[in-house]
Order: structure tokens, then sequence, then C-alpha cells
């Protein structure tokens, strides 16, 4: 079972499996009004051994699902994540 695990200290979510891992990295930051909190997922990896197996779009939804729950702004600087962003 591939599991996603926040690690929020680390402003990622991680899949460890096979000895590797998959990230999704983010970062948080205040917009212009006092109650604008904004995050920006920036980076999807995947290692090599382990694409093809639909792990970055698992991080990609759990990541954005836990975004809006905290009532972010979502951005998304990272191609993949953009990607998911477009067709919502």
């Amino acid at each position: 079972m591939t599991e996603v695990i926040h690690l929020s200290d680390e402003s990622r979510f991680v899949i460890n499996i096979e000895g590797a891992q998959a990230v999704l990295a983010y970062e948080i930051y205040d917009g212009d009004s006092p109650n604008s909190h904004h995050c920006n997922f920036n980076n999807t990896y995947v290692p090599p051994q382990l694409r093809g197996k639909g792990l970055a779009e698992k991080l990609v939804r759990h990541g954005l699902k836990w975004a809006k729950a905290e009532g972010f702004e979502i951005e998304a600087s990272c191609w993949y994540v953009q990607k998911f962003l477009s067709k919502a």
C-alpha cells in the first residue's frame, strides 16, 4: 500500500516505497491581505524506478485536498501540479 505522509516541518508530502521516496514539495506564505494565505506547490519528483505507478498523481491529489481543507489560496510553480489546477 502506498501511504502519503505529510512532513509539515519539511513542507512536503512523501510516499516511501521500495527503498525510495516520491515527493511533492510546497511553500506557504502570506498574501497581501491579512487573511490571505497561499500554498505554492513547487516541485514533484518520483525516482525513475517508481515512475509509471501513479505516485505523482496520488501525491498531488492528496496535497491539493489538504491545501483546500486548510483554506489556502493554491498556486503551482510546478508544471505537473498546474495540470491538475487547470482541470478544476
